[in-house]
């Protein structure tokens, strides 16, 4: 995958971001490209110039959510691009929407475990990644065909996409119950997200094989 970005790509993020939002806020994580034009995440920029917010408001993030390492961000933002389009294609899934996902669950950190004790890229609970058939949720591979399997079926129960979305989130029943996505900020929070960074791949930097 191509780690150059083009110019274009920032104008996205930035027309994607909450209106208001400050450069210094706290927790933030920023992409920008050195002076080769590699692509580079930072918590600590040493200059606006030629950064923007990509993952903003860490600090904000639900705290049974994962934390996100800047430097695992960068190192894994295409690693796992091949296990995404192979999981995609079998589950018949958006590859951008994938790794949205996985970006805003783990910070594309296979290791990662939440305080309520999600797993691995796409933050799989333990007894849905057993329904899963996922022995190991740090493996990458059976986390990404895991989490994506869990996607398609909520997108078939949902046909709306946000729903869907909501659903793997906090669960098929909350959906049902409010009659769309629950009115829990945690939720609402991860939907506007990963819908959000969706439509940056999708746009910007879609997968291919």
């Amino acid at each position: 995958m191509d780690r150059y970005l083009p110019h274009s790509f920032w104008v996205v993020v930035m027309a994607l971001l909450p209106s208001g939002l400050t450069w210094a806020a706290s927790g933030d994580i920023y992409m920008g490209t050195d002076n080769n034009g590699v692509l580079t995440f930072t918590d600590a920029p040493r200059g606006d110039e030629g950064f923007a917010v990509f993952l903003e408001g860490l600090d904000g993030r639900p705290a049974q959510w994962a934390k996100v390492d800047p430097m695992l961000l960068k190192d894994n933002l295409d690693r796992f691009d091949e296990i995404i389009l192979k999981a995609a294609q079998v589950h018949r899934v958006p590859p951008e929407l994938i790794k949205a996902m996985m970006l805003v669950e783990s910070g594309m950190n296979h290791r990662a475990t939440s305080p309520a004790g999600a797993q691995g890229l796409m933050q799989l609970m333990p007894a849905t990644a057993r329904s899963l058939g996922v022995d190991d949720s740090y493996d990458p591979h059976e986390n990404v065909f895991g989490g994506a399997r869990y996607i398609r079926k909520m997108l078939d129960r949902f046909p709306n996409r946000r729903h869907a979305l909501a659903a793997y989130n906090a669960g098929p029943g909350n959906v049902r119950k409010y009659g769309g996505i629950p009115p829990f900020k945690e939720t609402q929070y991860y939907v506007e997200r990963v819908l959000r960074y969706y439509s940056v791949f999708l746009t910007e930097r879609p997968l291919r094989h």
